[in-house]
């Protein structure tokens, strides 16, 4: 018998530094570099993590984030986090919300989320993002010529928006396809594309026991195999976080990925639609709300303390939750803090 959809939870950590008030801030500034701090971020956040754990949440996620020396979103490594989350968590699936494409190199990122896929025993998920926070987007991405955008229309947005596909598509190969080539755009592969590898010293074991096609019959590398592949197949499952483009919605639409909407209520209405509409186009069949996520920021009016005594007996409390197949997902973000100091972020 078919199982009803349910809606699956996902909770987004937002890494942000505690202090007693905007003025503890400032005489610590930066406090995004106060090691101390960071500690207790960290000690924090795993508390919530395990906590979802038992209370048979689906996910927990973190963002991709750097330069943030005012403490708000010290998040400059979420696959390093997710490995750890993995590890101290029994059913609970750990992921990002999610790697910068216009900042990336795709072959790493292939290979890293594949780990996390490994360790996790595939209670893993891979989110990618275009960026839009400029300071370090621009930096980090200038070698790919990626820069931030805030899906404006204008030219940097397309270039943007092109790279961030050819990016994404280029891991999705590399999860997927023996061995890749590449002749175009950000990447050449293998490098230099005209010659091909330099003297490989294995060439003659790469011929017998490598992947097939790396090497033509000069012994010149041709193709290259990124490895591992990921344990779930054909791959975990990708989100890719959209605020206000349509297009973004409508091109993960076609490729069965999951959109997690950073917008408003309103908005993510519009959107439902579309996606819908966009997959089914492409002979992907959703019900409304299927495959798509809305983010969500909940509040509390009670002091941290209690929120966190009533979440502990919460956990203590709770049965085991049964799991079933899901058409839709809600992320619910969370500003980490530590509420056992009594501060406030």
């Amino acid at each position: 018998m078919e199982e009803k959809p349910v809606l699956k939870v996902i909770v987004q950590l937002y890494p942000v530094i505690p202090a007693a008030d905007e003025e503890e801030r400032r005489q610590l500034r930066p406090i995004g570099r106060n090691p101390v701090r960071y500690q207790e971020t960290l000690a924090g956040w795993h508390d919530i993590v395990r906590a979802a754990d038992d209370l048979g949440v689906w996910g927990v996620a973190t963002i991709e984030h750097h330069f943030h020396s005012e403490g708000y979103e010290v998040g400059p490594n979420p696959g390093v986090l997710n490995a750890y989350w993995a590890a101290i968590t029994k059913k609970v699936r750990v992921g990002q919300l999610g790697y910068v494409m216009s900042t990336q190199n795709p072959i790493r990122v292939a290979e890293e989320t594949a780990i996390l896929d490994h360790l996790s025993r595939g209670r893993f998920f891979v989110g990618f993002a275009r960026g839009y926070q400029s300071r370090w987007t621009d930096v980090l991405g200038q070698h790919i010529g990626g820069a931030a955008t805030l899906s404006d229309g204008s030219a940097a947005d397309r270039d943007n928006r092109k790279l961030f596909e050819a990016q994404v598509d280029l891991v999705m190969r590399a999860w997927t396809e023996e061995s890749i080539e590449q002749r175009s755009g950000a990447w050449q592969i293998p490098y230099p594309p005209d010659t091909g590898g330099r003297d490989w010293p294995m060439a003659e074991w790469t011929r017998v026991l490598g992947a097939r096609d790396e090497l033509d019959d000069k012994n010149i590398i041709r193709r290259v195999s990124v490895v591992p592949a990921p344990l779930t197949r054909p791959h975990p499952p990708v989100f890719i976080s959209s605020n206000s483009s349509l297009e973004t919605v409508e091109w993960a639409a076609r490729r069965g990925f999951v959109p997690a909407y950073f917008s408003s209520i309103g908005k993510a209405a519009d959107h439902g639609p579309a996606y819908v509409r966009a997959a089914a186009a492409a002979g992907r069949r959703y019900a409304l709300g299927e495959n798509q996520a809305i983010v969500r920021w909940p509040g509390s009016a009670r002091p941290a303390a209690r929120v966190w005594r009533s979440l502990r007996f919460t956990t203590a409390t709770s049965s085991s939750t049964s799991t079933r197949r899901s058409s839709a997902a809600s992320v619910v973000n969370r500003r980490c803090l530590r509420v056992r100091r009594g501060r406030t972020p």
